[in-house]
């Protein structure tokens, strides 16, 4: 377990990302391993703890016939119902991939889960691969949730991969924006620089001005393999912790302070990232 350095500011708190080889269709096992590291995750002082994409299924599905087998619904479901009693016994929030089922449609979700309940879903809105024959797009925005930890957003994955995702909750109040993920290799990625999720995390912190916890996920899924390199990043785009084993099950931690830290994302006189836009010439397309 990896953990920054401690911060002394009342409204800062410890949030862990846990990195996790989930076994494929294996709903009882993963939830298992995942409770135990939980577990000692909170006992270290994590108040806040980010799991990876379709956590407790596995990701590699054939077709959304055998999706149906492990999707549940959204949180009474039994996956959502053992995190809620875990936040509940531990006092701990919880953000976390699920599959989703709601009637006849599937998706690929997250939760945001607290010792008082449900707070909050959002619906993977930029499907990758199979993805597209298996879910639903996502009909949820990018919703920012008020917690006592602070204003939290979600994406996952491939989301990633587009501004907007990051933008939007930003331009709602965000803090922090957590991301469940099973991030896979780039071919093309040269082996001598940083992963590309990680970058995209760390730039759009910075653009954005909001903390960034990304969890993924290790191990090799019906011929996939995944990358791991889960991630915490500061508002100002710096990593705080990680970016993890692209190979072994991992907490890291860090101490992060999104509502302490407010008046000095927004603070500066000159530079403003979110303030500066200029929204009256985006719309305007031209050709010299």
């Amino acid at each position: 377990m990896t953990d920054a350095s401690p911060d002394t500011s009342p409204t800062a708190f410890r949030i862990s990302c846990i990195q996790t080889r989930p076994v494929m269709l294996d709903v009882a096992g993963n939830l298992a391993r995942q409770v135990e590291l939980i577990r000692t995750a909170a006992a270290e002082g994590s108040q806040l703890v980010v799991l990876p994409e379709c956590s407790t299924t596995g990701w590699c599905f054939t077709s959304a016939d055998e999706v149906r087998t492990v999707a549940e619904t959204v949180p009474d479901g039994p996956t959502c119902s053992s995190w809620l009693a875990l936040c509940r016994e531990l006092d701990i929030h919880i953000v976390a991939g699920i599959v989703e089922a709601d009637g006849d449609r599937l998706f690929n979700a997250a939760v945001l889960l607290g010792p008082t309940g449900h707070l909050g879903t959002f619906r993977k809105a930029h499907l990758w691969a199979i993805e597209k024959e298996l879910y639903s797009p996502g009909d949820l925005g990018f919703p920012v949730f008020e917690t006592p930890l602070g204003r939290i957003a979600m994406h996952i994955c491939y989301d990633g991969w587009f501004s907007e995702a990051y933008r939007l909750p930003a331009l709602c109040d965000a803090d922090l924006l957590c991301v469940p993920a099973n991030w896979v290799p780039i071919p093309s990625q040269p082996d001598h620089l940083p992963k590309m999720a990680n970058m995209l995390c760390c730039t759009h912190a910075h653009m954005n001005l909001v903390y960034i916890a990304a969890a993924s996920r290790v191990g090799v899924e019906r011929g996939q393999p995944f990358i791991g390199s889960s991630v915490i990043v500061d508002h100002s785009g710096w990593p705080l912790a990680g970016p993890a084993s692209e190979h072994e099950e991992t907490v890291i931690s860090a101490v992060i302070d999104p509502v302490g830290s407010r008046a000095e994302r927004t603070g500066n006189p000159f530079n403003q990232p979110l303030l500066d836009r200029r929204t009256d010439v985006y719309s305007v397309a031209a050709t010299v």
